[in-house]
């Protein structure tokens, strides 16, 4: 995303209401990130070849994408013409600075 970039109108989204108030506009949209995360997921089964994935999540602001990247990974594993070892661990950070 260029610094130039203006976003989507808040207005094409279903915002919760609590953030309503607080939100001028979606940069990234949901289906974006989504589209994004499959992708990565596909170049990750593809770099790593037959090598055993270990996947390793920064718990409390990871988890989501995490998980996420995990079920396209796990789909991959599933239904492409090669198997590849997942081993998950999850680390907890007391700062991020």
């Amino acid at each position: 995303i260029r610094d130039e970039e203006n976003g989507y109108n808040k207005n094409l989204f279903c915002i919760p209401k609590h953030y309503e108030e607080d939100l001028e506009r979606v940069f990234i949209p949901h289906g974006l990130i989504l589209d994004r995360t499959e992708r990565l997921a596909r170049d990750i089964m593809q770099d790593m070849g037959s090598h055993h994935i270990v996947a390793l999540c920064v718990l409390k602001g990871g988890y989501k994408f995490f998980a996420d990247l995990l079920d396209h990974i796990k789909a991959l594993n599933q239904n492409g013409d090669k198997s590849v070892p997942i081993t998950v661990d999850f680390v907890r950070i007391k700062s991020y600075y």
